[in-house]
């Protein structure tokens, strides 16, 4: 037989069995979805819809490398010559490196999901979620970090030649490694600052915290920096270092309930019982008031006027905006119907001293040196 013809002979079987192991693939990881649908739980539903979105492709993939690598050893009959197995071995292993990092990586994802599903941050005390979700993301982020690092040094060992050098750069692994440290020492701190906000925890996921004098929620947390949504819908980036190093206001630390206040400037003859009902009248209609905690006293008095503060409680911080705005409006609204000469005044004693008549001081406030009586600012938080 011809040679030309006898190579194409072994081409053509090759071709054969690397179509056969593709297709093998396919059908493992058609029959593997089609049974892990029969048999999951109706529970592991959710699980199972995440596992298909995020691991359907690299599992295919790898599936079907590894009946590729099945077959290897029928195409290496096929081709004694190690030299025209070589490349295609390279690359097989290679892929297959890939893929079973890019099935871990989705994996770590599924993980979430599961978690995010089983936590959720949509109920009233989230405190546990937000605990859990804090840490799963930035655990997630570390270990898909370790993931490609292996992946990538398990390929690299894969050439002859790149492991002899790597060897060879052992000896001076000590001082590359004092260089590094040196040259990328602010990364370095950044990065276990990230790691110590993952499990000691000063901020989570949807904390309420006061940075730089702006009042938001933590969106997102990742090892170098924290996103905040600002109240209206801003993003404030700062850096992970920022919540080891600086003070911060945290809201919900402990909990998510929350104490706000309505400060009043009323004058002395407003009575302050009459107040302190209405305002419990005001709280048990209102649908923002949590039903816990809730008082009026006079906490200051100048000689102008009397300070009332209003204490209420809520079950968060949004919800503790909206009942004292609800509060201030009300009570002031009561106030001015009711005792409106109670509002704040300007007072002066007037004089009893005589004028003489036909002179400018007959103008009655000049002579009896009154000063008309101006309202003042009602309220003042």
């Amino acid at each position: 037989m011809p040679a030309n013809i006898q190579n194409l002979e072994f081409f053509l079987w090759a071709a054969a069995l690397l179509a056969g192991a593709v297709l093998s693939g396919f059908l493992l990881d058609y029959l593997f979805f089609k049974l892990a649908v029969k048999f999951f739980r109706p529970e592991a539903g959710n699980v199972l819809e995440s596992f298909r979105l995020h691991c359907r492709r690299p599992a295919r993939w790898l599936l079907v490398l590894l009946s590729v690598q099945l077959f290897l050893p029928t195409l290496e009959m096929t081709f004694p010559d190690n030299r025209i197995m070589g490349v295609p071995k390279q690359i097989l292993a290679i892929l297959l490196i890939g893929s079973i990092a890019w099935l871990l990586i989705q994996l770590t994802k599924v993980l979430e999901d599961w978690l995010g599903q089983r936590f959720r941050l949509d109920v009233q005390d989230n405190l546990a979620s937000r605990k859990i979700h804090t840490q799963i993301s930035m655990l997630n982020r570390i270990v898909t970090a370790v993931i490609l690092i292996l992946a990538f040094s398990t390929i690299l060992m894969t050439f002859e030649k790149i492991r002899q050098f790597g060897t060879s750069l052992l000896a001076s692994a000590g001082i590359i490694a004092v260089i590094v440290g040196m040259a990328a020492q602010r990364t370095i701190a950044t990065f276990i600052a990230g790691l110590q906000i993952a499990f000691t925890q000063p901020v989570r996921t949807d904390d309420v915290v006061i940075v730089e004098n702006e009042w938001g929620r933590i969106e997102e947390i990742t090892l170098t920096y924290v996103v905040i949504r600002i109240w209206d819908q801003r993003r404030l980036i700062v850096p992970v270092t920022y919540f080891i190093e600086k003070p911060f206001q945290n809201w919900t630390r402990i909990s998510a309930d929350l104490l706000g206040t309505v400060f009043l400037y009323v004058d002395y003859t407003v009575p302050v019982e009459t107040i302190r009902n209405e305002l419990h009248r005001i709280l048990k209609t209102s649908a923002h008031w949590d039903g816990k905690v809730w008082g009026l006293q006079v906490t200051d008095t100048t000689e102008r006027a009397m300070a009332l503060r209003a204490l209420m409680s809520a079950a968060d911080a949004s919800t503790a905006w909206n009942l004292r705005c609800e509060v201030r409006e009300k009570l002031l609204d009561f106030i001015q119907k009711n005792y409106p000469n109670s509002l704040p005044k300007l007072r002066a004693e007037v004089s009893s001293s005589e004028t003489r008549p036909g002179t400018k001081d007959d103008n009655v406030f000049g002579a009896a040196g009154l000063i008309p009586m101006v309202p003042c600012n009602p309220a003042k938080d």
